[in-house]
């Protein structure tokens, strides 16, 4: 196994599989062609064609777009076709500047396409004997990927609410991290990659954060999404990466980016270093 490993299971999406989902003239998403059938129950919202899915032009603004999809989402939930139930609304966007043309339940993002949007952090400390790294062992009941090692504080990005505000917000739900200290997390770039899992496909945009922590601070699970936290020499970190899955697929791309920008990876040692640069951001 290798670094680029990762970033090629996270850019594994074949449009073959899959029909444009467009809103007006814009595409927003990508649907499987089954699940496109799927929607044909409901012709007064989804116009199913064998080239495209097309959001009924009649639904001309956020709100009605988004009170019309609720309703479908819900039903397919009820009836299993959707897991893992969020409770949390994501933006429908192309770009994380555009404005949403609508929104919808995060666990029914993938099943059409949509870009979704996170925020990533990785916590570091400057010891003596060199730099380490808090890793989160997330939850052995959690819903998606339990048991998984994780970035310290991760999160889906919702509506209403600021990409800081919303770091800040989940370093104090997952790791107790107090609000002055989380309020000093860096904005350090962007990584993004089109996945396609069982349920679809994912564009997702990832925004990463580094927050360096003092010595005598230890993140505390809060929320019950984390079983416990470890603090890595980042030698270790480059090993569990470089040599296993034992990370979740995606949080793999943010310690890598870090371990670029923190030169514990060189243009001169790592043979794959300018295909890794280009695939932390080759997402569509």
């Amino acid at each position: 196994m290798a670094f680029l490993d990762h970033i090629r299971a996270c850019n594994n999406f074949d449009a073959s599989a899959f029909r444009p989902f467009l809103i007006g003239a814009d595409q927003t998403g990508y649907i499987r062609h089954d699940f496109a059938d799927t929607l044909r129950r409901w012709p007064d919202i989804f116009q199913v064609s064998e080239d495209a899915v097309r959001l009924d032009p009649g639904l001309d603004s956020f709100e009605t777009r988004s009170e019309a999809v609720a309703e479908p989402i819900r039903t397919l939930a009820d009836e299993g076709v959707f897991t893992g139930w969020r409770g949390e609304i994501y933006p429908v966007k192309p770009d994380w500047h555009a404005p949403p043309s609508m929104q919808l339940e995060r666990a029914a993002a993938p099943f059409f396409g949509i870009r979704a949007y996170g925020v990533h952090l990785n916590g570091y400390v400057r010891k003596a004997d060199g730099l380490h790294m808090w890793v989160a062992r997330r939850a052995r009941d959690k819903a998606t990927f339990p048991g998984q090692l994780d970035n310290m504080v991760a999160g889906g990005q919702p509506v209403g609410i600021s990409l800081h505000d919303n770091m800040v917000k989940e370093c104090g739900e997952e790791a107790g991290v107090p609000e002055d200290i989380a309020r000093t997390a860096r904005p350090v770039g962007m990584i993004s990659y089109t996945h396609q899992p069982p349920e679809g496909c994912k564009p997702d945009q990832m925004f990463c954060y580094d927050l360096e922590v003092p010595e005598d601070f230890t993140p505390t699970p809060v929320d019950g999404e984390v079983e416990a936290f470890h603090l890595w020499p980042i030698e270790k970190v480059v090993e569990v990466v470089r040599d296993s899955s034992d990370f979740k697929f995606n949080c793999n791309l943010a310690v890598i980016d870090f371990l670029i920008r923190h030169g514990v990876l060189s243009p001169d040692t790592e043979p794959d270093y300018t295909a890794i640069l280009h695939g932390l951001r080759s997402g569509a």
